[in-house]
């Protein structure tokens, strides 16, 4: 009986952790298959990708569509939404679980910079692929 209890705790967070992922990666797909309506531009080096260490608050996450400026510098962002206008960075897709910024260019490749957020915890890591306004 205990052991029974002690697998289902174990399992419970476990199994909402990779639904989670599951359906996060699921927008991925999405976002893939929407054509663009847009004339293809050609993608140039990614020049800003953010370091690891600097994040967001967790009260701001950033979801396509949205639009953000950084009040900090390359090496030590500040990322803050904003109205989407001249000088703002629009978020073209949201990758989750990864720090790999590179798959900006074949996932999103209008995108000119990207933001990668690397968490503690590896499954809450996520990379901005960003197109420059």
């Amino acid at each position: 009986m205990i052991i029974a209890l002690v697998v289902l705790l174990v399992l419970c967070p476990c199994l909402g952790l990779a639904g989670w992922a599951v359906w996060e990666a699921a927008d991925i797909g999405d976002a893939a298959r929407t054509p663009s309506t847009s004339a293809p531009v050609a993608p140039r080096a990614l020049p800003r990708e953010v370091p690891r260490s600097a994040a967001p608050t967790p009260d701001e996450e950033f979801a396509t569509g949205d639009c953000l400026v950084n009040e900090g510098t390359e090496d030590e962002a500040e990322l803050r939404k904003v109205p989407c206008g001249p000088n703002t960075y629009q978020v073209l897709l949201r990758i989750p679980a990864t720090t790999d910024g590179d798959r900006c260019e074949s996932l999103a490749p209008q995108a000119t910079a990207n933001y990668v957020h690397d968490n503690s915890i590896d499954l809450l890591d996520y990379v901005l692929c960003l197109k420059e306004r």
